[in-house]
């Protein structure tokens, strides 16, 4: 029963690997794009390790108790489902941002929990810094936006 969620996930997850790679192709040579690539991809794995863990949790849930395990799974299969749509949020938010290209020069920390994305890092300028807002904005899923990027004085 729980092979459908798996397969999904795995389907998932290397889409949007893939996904990142096509998107970074143009910039061959900018190693900042690799980098936010290689974090995106890193974060992508990591929310999918604990999406599998909540599902198997959810399966031991379900066989140990008789009544109630029904509310069980449906509520730790929402969990994973809410842990695979901040991942997916964020691999996106990161894609976006390294396509612009005011931005794809700058390290940008993405994080996304229950649907809010937090921009943490160095922006190099107020107007990018509120470029990054409104980009992370854009991505379907996202509830608010906390932008914690701090503009480099020059």
């Amino acid at each position: 029963m729980m092979k459908p969620i798996r397969n999904k996930t795995v389907v998932l997850l290397s889409s949007l690997t893939m996904l990142l790679a096509l998107g970074a192709c143009d910039r061959a040579g900018d190693r900042t794009v690799g980098e936010k690539m290689d974090s995106a991809a890193s974060k992508t794995q990591q929310a999918g390790a604990e999406a599998k863990r909540d599902a198997k949790d959810a399966t031991a849930s379900a066989g140990s108790a008789a009544y109630g395990a029904a509310d069980s799974t449906k509520q730790m299969g929402a969990t994973a489902g809410d842990k695979i749509d901040d991942a997916t949020i964020t691999a996106k938010v990161n894609a976006s941002l390294a396509a612009d290209k005011d931005l794809s020069a700058i390290k940008i920390d993405v994080d996304t929990q229950n649907g809010v994305v937090t921009l943490s890092g160095p922006a190099p300028t107020a107007t990018a810094r509120e470029r990054a807002s409104e980009i992370a904005r854009s991505i379907k899923g996202v509830n608010s936006v906390n932008n914690q990027l701090t503009v480099k004085a020059g």
